[in-house]
Order: structure tokens, then sequence, then C-alpha cells
């Protein structure tokens, strides 16, 4: 059942991605500008490890929350771009997290799946906030395959974690624009391609 909170994060998501927008959530502005920045002397974004629990052929969806699952509802979205800033349509965004007590499924697909950005480079998914698995900070992963160019493997983080500082990958270029409330959360991040 989608609620009125449901809408409104559905809208500060949406009405986020254009461009230079302004996500309102609950009254809050919040700028969620694109990171990170592209253009010509910019590089790609950054790769990091797959990590140990990566499963092949997730479901295609972009839904990963499951009725009564425990934790922070967290909508995530962005553009995929090339290195001029032109959107990159067709590029499967497969996502895989550990779940609200810090655990991975890795037996079948909880918390798993993929999608394919649109013509806009627009990609989504309707998620939790994930927990905080034993030694990192607060991650999700994710593997971009473009029609054509190489395989981009990397992972998104959460601002103002504590773990952040002492996690060894922990990477601040790959950190995501965040808004929302202790109820439901939004987050943004814009992926950038080395591709031709």
């Amino acid at each position: 059942m989608t609620t009125r909170r449901d809408l409104l994060l559905q809208a500060a998501m949406f009405s986020a991605l254009p461009g230079l927008g302004f996500a309102q959530t609950r009254g809050l502005s919040l700028p969620l500008e694109p990171t990170p920045a592209c253009g010509e002397s910019r590089d790609a974004t950054p790769r990091q490890t797959e990590g140990p629990f990566y499963t092949p052929r997730p479901p295609q969806t972009a839904n990963l929350r499951e009725p009564d699952m425990a934790g922070i509802p967290l909508r995530i979205g962005g553009l995929v771009l090339d290195r001029r800033c032109r959107p990159v349509g067709d590029v499967m965004v497969d996502v895989w997290q550990a779940d609200a007590a810090g655990q991975y499924d890795n037996a079948g697909y909880r918390l798993r799946g993929h999608q394919f950005s649109d013509g806009d480079g627009r990609w989504r998914f309707e998620t939790i906030l994930p927990g905080v698995y034993p030694g990192r900070t607060r991650h999700i992963h994710v593997k971009l395959r473009p029609p054509r160019g190489d395989v981009l493997t990397t992972q998104l983080y959460f601002p103002d974690e504590p773990g952040n500082a002492r996690d060894r990958i922990f990477d601040r270029r790959l950190l995501v624009q965040m808004g929302g409330d202790e109820t439901a959360k939004i987050a943004r991040y814009d992926f950038v391609l080395d591709v031709g």
C-alpha cells in the first residue's frame, strides 16, 4: 500500500533527478546535486572490490523491500552519465547489500536485484538503509554493465557514518547525497562511466 510519505519521497527523488533540482522531504529542502561531477577533466566513478557476497543473475526488480522487512526505508537513485555529462541508457545496474542487522543473504536473492537505466540515464531502487556489516562501514555494492565498455564494480557510502573513518576502503568520492529523516531516507548518486 502506497502511503503519503512514499508519494512525497518519490516526488522528492524524481524532482532531484533532472539536474540541479531540490528534494522536498517533509518540509526540508535538500540540494541533491550530481556526484561526482562529470566533465572532460574528471575521473570516472572509482572502482572498488566486489567483496565476498556477490551472487550473479539477481532478479530484475527495482523494489528490494519486502513486506514487514526490518529497517529504515530507503529510496536510492540517480543518473548514469558519460564523462561529457551525457546520459547513458540501457546500463544494467546490479545492487546487493546487507539487511538491517548487517547480514547478507547468501542462499537467495534478498536485498539483491538489478534494473536498466532508462533513456535519460535514470536508475533507482526501493530498499532499506543497510545495517553495518562487521568490520565495515554502512555501504551498498553496485555493479554497472554498460552496453559497450567495461563493467564498473564499486560501493556507495553514506555521509556522517562513524565507521567511515575506520573503514579501510572507504572513499569519499562514493558518498551519496542524503535526505529524509529517521522514518524514511532518500539518496542520490550519479555514476560517471568511461564509455565512448
